[in-house]
Formats: C-alpha cells, sequence, structure tokens
C-alpha cells in the first residue's frame, strides 16, 4: 500500500511522457493519493504499509518504505494535501502541460519517498529526485531573474547536499548498516569526538536544505521566480526534509554531538526570525515578502529542535516541531496559491502598483486574509497551535530557580518575531486589498469556483487543525 502511494505520482509522471492528459492525470493521482494518505493516517500501525525489496546485497540496500512512527504520517499527509492543491490550482502556459505537471508529479514523488524510506540510501536519493524539477522549472518556466535564481538555489542545495551526505555516510559507516531503524539501535557506539563532527555536518548539510541563517539566500529568490506549483511543493513540502532529517537521524544517532552546537544552533535561528523577519518588513513584491517570511518561520521549528537537543525527554518539543511543520506548510502554500491568482488578475505583484482589489475581488480578498491571519498566528488556526507548542517546549524544563536557559532566552527573544510578521502582512494586505482602486485592479476578476477548489481545501485543513489540533497529536503519541 506505501509503495502505491510513494510511487503513483512518478507513475502518473511517467504516463504524462506517454501522451496521457496532464492536467487530468495530475488531478487524478493526486486525489488518489490524498485518499491513500487519510487511509494510512487512521491505520498506520498496520503492517500492511509496510514494504521492502533487496536492491543490493552488499552492502545492504533496500528499497523500504513503512511508519517507524506518526512523524512519517503527517508529512506524508501534508505530502499528499498541498500536491493535490499545486495541481488544481496551476494554470501551465500553452504547450507545456506535460513539462509542468509533470515536474509537481515528479517532485511530490521525491518527496513522499523520502518521508517514507526507512532505509537512508534512499531517503537521500528521493530528496535529489525532487530537487530536478525543481531546478528545471525554475530555470524554463520561472519569471524574472529565473536563470540567476535557478543557478543559486542549484548551488546553493547542491553544496548542501554534498555535505549532508558526507554525514550520512559517516553515520552508515559507524553503525554499520543503512537500516534507518537499525542506526537508530546502533547509536550507541558512536564515540562522542566523531558525534562532534558528524553532528555538524548534519547542521551544516540540512540547515542549508532548510534555510537556516546564514545559508538561507536561495529561498526567497527562488520561490519569487518559480511556478506557483512548484513554490507551493518546495516551500510547503520539500523544505520540511531538513527538519525532518534532524528528528529522525541527527537527535536520535548524535545527540551529544548536537549538544555542543546547541548554542551556536540558538544564535542562527534567531538570525531567521529576526534578521531575515527584519529584511521580509522591507521588501516591496508579495513574492519576494512571502519567500522571506517562510525563510524567518523556518527559524520558530528550529527552536522546538534546540528545545528537544537541550532536554532530549522534552514531552512537547518533538510535537510541536512537526505540527508548526505541518502548519506552515499548509499556509505558505495557499499564500503562493493566492499570490499567483493576484498575478493572473492584474499583472503585477508590487504592492505600490496594488490596491483596493477587495472591491473587484471579495472572494480573493478573504481567502487571502485567512491566510495572512495564519501566517500571523490567529488563535483558530492551525500555525497559533504550533506556535504556542513551540513556547511551551522552550520552558517545558524552566524550575525557576536556576534561571533561565540559553533556549528560555532565544525564546524570549524570537516572540518579538510575532509582532514582525504581523507588521509585514497586515502591511501587505492594506496595500494590496484596501484603499481606493486603482488601474490594475478596478476590473480584475474575482476567483471562479472551479478556481476556490485548491485555496479551499488548505483553508478547511488550516481551521481543522487549529480548532482540533489533536487531529495531529494523536499521531504522534
Amino acid at each position: 500500500m506505501l509503495a502505491l502511494l510513494v510511487l503513483l505520482p512518478i507513475a502518473a509522471f511517467l504516463a504524462l511522457l506517454c501522451g496521457a492528459p496532464a492536467r487530468l492525470t495530475a488531478i487524478g493521482a493526486a486525489a488518489l493519493n490524498l485518499t491513500l494518505a487519510l487511509v494510512a493516517a487512521c491505520s498506520w500501525h498496520c503492517s500492511s504499509w509496510a514494504f521492502s525489496v533487496p536492491v543490493l546485497a552488499k552492502p545492504a540496500i533496500n528499497l523500504a518504505f513503512g511508519f517507524p512512527d506518526g512523524m512519517s504520517v503527517v508529512m506524508v499527509l501534508l505530502t499528499a494535501i498541498v500536491t493535490l492543491a499545486a495541481v488544481l490550482s496551476g494554470k501551465a502556459p500553452a504547450g507545456r502541460e506535460t513539462l509542468y505537471f509533470g515536474s509537481s508529479l515528479l517532485l511530490s514523488g521525491g518527496a513522499l519517498g523520502a518521508f517514507a524510506a526507512t532505509d537512508l540510501f534512499f531517503f537521500y536519493a528521493f530528496h535529489e529526485l525532487a530537487l530536478l524539477p525543481t531546478f528545471l522549472m525554475i530555470g524554463i518556466l520561472g519569471r524574472g531573474e529565473r536563470r540567476a535564481a535557478a543557478w543559486k538555489i542549484t548551488i546553493y542545495l547542491g553544496l548542501g547536499s554534498i555535505v549532508l551526505l558526507a554525514g550520512l555516510v559517516w553515520l552508515a559507516n559507524l553503525t554499520g548498516t543503512f537500516d534507518m531503524g537499525k542506526m537508530a539501535a546502533a547509536a550507541g557506539n558512536i564515540d562522542p569526538a566523531a558525534q562532534k563532527a558528524i553532528a555538524a555536518l548534519l547542521l551544516v548539510g540540512f540547515g542549508t536544505l532548510v534555510s537556516l541563517f546564514p545559508f538561507h539566500s536561495w529561498a526567497a529568490p527562488a520561490y519569487a521566480s518559480a511556478p506557483a506549483p512548484i513554490a507551493m511543493l518546495h516551500a510547503g513540502v520539500l523544505k520540511k526534509f531538513g527538519l525532518y532529517g534532524l528528528l529522525r537521524l541527527a537527535i536520535p544517532l548524535v545527540p551529544d554531538g548536537l549538544q555542543v552546537w546547541l548554542n551556536p544552533l540558538l544564535l542562527l535561528l534567531l538570525g531567521n526570525i529576526l534578521w531575515v523577519g527584519y529584511v521580509t518588513v522591507s521588501q516591496k513584491r508579495l513574492d519576494l515578502l512571502l519567500g522571506n517570511s517562510s525563510v524567518m518561520h523556518m527559524g520558530y521549528i528550529f527552536l522546538a529542535i534546540a528545545a528537544l537537543i537541550a532536554m532530549p525527554d522534552n514531552p512537547l518539543a518533538r510535537s510541536a516541531a512537526i505540527v508548526l511543520m505541518f502548519a506552515h506548510g499548509i499556509s505558505i502554500a495557499l499564500l503562493f496559491d493566492l499570490t499567483d491568482r493576484i498575478e493572473r488578475s492584474t499583472g503585477s505583484l508590487e504592492m505600490a502598483d496594488l490596491g483596493g482589489l477587495a472591491k473587484a475581488t471579495p472572494a480573493l480578498a478573504f481567502m487571502f486574509g485567512i491566510a495572512a491571519m495564519a501566517s500571523i498566528g490567529l488563535p483558530g488556526l492551525a500555525n497559533f497551535a504550533g506556535e504556542v507548542l513551540v513556547f511551551l517546549a522552550a520552558f517545558k524544563s524552566y524550575t525557576g530557580t536556576a534561571g533561565l536557559a540559553p533556549v528560555q532566552l532565544a525564546c524570549i527573544a524570537s516572540i518579538w518575531g510575532v509582532v514582525i510578521s504581523a507588521v509585514y502582512m497586515l502591511r501587505a494586505y492594506r496595500n494590496i486589498f484596501q484603499g481606493p482602486a486603482v488601474n490594475l485592479t478596478a476590473t480584475a476578476p474575482d476567483l471562479a469556483l472551479s478556481d476556490r477548489a485548491a485555496a479551499l481545501l488548505l483553508i478547511v485543513t488550516l481551521f481543522a487543525v487549529g480548532l482540533y489540533p489533536n487531529l495531529l497529536l494523536n499521531l504522534l503519541k
């Protein structure tokens, strides 16, 4: 069953190459995958979801998928939801339908394979597979300085992947296996000196893929240049691979090594929240604002990871990171979807050129307002649940007698980021949708009923998790 879920988008991509109707095939595959993901969320403990086929005898490498815990289920569910929204919302250039929808399917298949893989080789290989359509789509069908953005993301993520590969190969060599479950069982055999070096490689490698400060400058131009489905899938899903890898591999295998790098990590995540936050405030284009906003919010997930590093038995930190990963993935995908609709309706994303758009497009204004409130962390939406859990996790070890630990000090400083995000999101909403209409917005078409399906799927998800976070937390027990 799980192999079908992972390989279905790749099979649909191959069908497109053989001449299948692009959009219909993509939507059908994505809808079936979401159905399978929902079934998996209800029955993931069942042994029928495990799958393994030997690929190489020595070293032992298997094409193996499984759900070792609820985190994999949540990430697969996130991927399936965003994939369906991406293919529903996408409008391919004439004559490029196969490339456009095929790239979305290939990216989705790579992400699903990475999140479901239980073999280290395929964990890495599926992620690299998902990067290929990202590079191609930005360079071929992107907008603005697309070639420069494509080269920049290629160089950054290529170098990050090389550093990550060095750390993963070192881990496999020390544990003697590529099976991720057996690697965790053999973690006690790794000496502290090796842990320190491996932890540094994993933090830099995974951190670059996540856009951890200061390895973040690839993200905003790439998302601003990317076609909407690629921006939705990469920012919403694939960028979570690095965070998933830290939770799945780094923390269980090299906990002592990560302890050494805890304080530098706290400084870097504050760079994401505060430095990149102020950079976001200064943006004049909506797509660049959202790209930088995505980088900024990664800092809060890193804060939950730092709390888990500082206190490995913290009962909240892991769940906080996963819930916020899911919430951010849904909300940023919704924002990029609606931003694409704004550009299609007006022909511009320069906030100075827009204004009064709500008069002509009330449905678009309403949906964008919900997405903006989710990004800010309004109660009742999924991001609020995730951020509150992060702040609670950071103070879980606080006793009041020993003073504030570095994690608590970083948490206090990071709360200012909530104010920063409110400033730039509310200002963007005011500049685009409020005030008198201008030439570009006076006659802009509103969303048709068919155009609202993708946004409604994401909005319903944000409210469902925001109003009842146990939908995800029950999977993580």
